[in-house]
């Protein structure tokens, strides 16, 4: 009897040992960053504001001490725009940059910062009205988080632009079985989709390209190499297993083989 229980330990033996092994993930594969100590001096952040493309939604208001002309600009209900924040005025960026205004008819915007924009619009509406001001924001720019994240989706943001971390997370972050070293950035710029693999392990990733997200960005999370073996190992994992209990209960049981 000793003698089997001897037997059925060193079956169960090799089958806990595979399954330990690929449920663990090494630590340094989970960090986000393992090179800080190699840091002399803080990273550079060229960050730059977005330009506005096209079919960019924007937020246009305008500002004026005349309460008939606010109402004009502000409260037109074909001008409404019902999927963006709460009913907020919006106008689409046309294939050609441009949007239509009230009374002003089309101004282009495409290429120009949201500050610039302002001013364009601001001095087309003098020639019909004075003493004004105008706000111009991003509605509705959304990001789409895919792969190996808490919560995969397309999510909302307000800001011209998310660097890499906060877009991730958005979703939750990454899992345990992220690989934070090969993150697929795809952007359409102009008529071409280009794919950016991202290390966001790499400390100096704040002074590099593509660390800030723009509208209609889409990142995916690729899984760690190790995960990806042991899903095409699994179904040998649950064959061996299911042997050696079988096995062990037949030893336990008196069965002489």
């Amino acid at each position: 009897m000793q003698k089997n229980k001897i037997l059925s330990l060193l079956l169960y033996t090799p089958a806990l040992f595979l399954i330990i092994t690929i449920s663990c993930v090494p630590v340094r594969k989970i960090q986000y960053f393992n090179d800080t100590n190699e840091l002399e001096e803080p990273g550079a952040n060229p960050r730059t504001q977005k330009l506005i493309m096209s079919f960019d939604k924007l937020f246009i208001k305008v500002l004026s001490t005349d309460l008939p002309t606010s109402q004009i600009f502000n409260s037109s209900d074909e001008l409404r725009y019902s999927g963006g924040n709460n009913g907020a005025i919006g106008y689409l960026v046309d294939e050609t940059g441009n949007i239509v205004f009230p009374f002003v008819g089309k101004i282009k915007v495409g290429g120009l910062t949201t500050a610039l924009a302002s001013e364009k619009i601001q001095k087309a509406l003098n020639e019909y009205v004075s003493n004004t001001s105008v706000i111009v924001n991003y509605i509705d720019n959304h990001v789409t988080v895919m792969g190996e994240v808490q919560r995969e989706g397309i999510y909302q943001f307000t800001q011209d632009k998310l660097n890499i971390y906060e877009a991730i997370a958005l979703g939750g972050g990454l899992t345990r079985y992220g690989n934070r070293k090969n993150v697929i950035l795809i952007r359409q710029e102009g008529d071409k989709i280009y794919h950016h693999i991202l290390n966001l392990t790499d400390s100096r990733i704040a002074g590099k390209a593509y660390y800030y997200i723009l509208p209609n960005d889409v990142i995916v999370v690729e899984p760690l190499k190790s995960v990806s073996s042991s899903y095409q190992n699994i179904t040998f994992t649950t064959v061996l297993t299911s042997v050696t209990t079988l096995i062990a209960v037949l030893l336990f049981t008196g069965v002489k083989f």
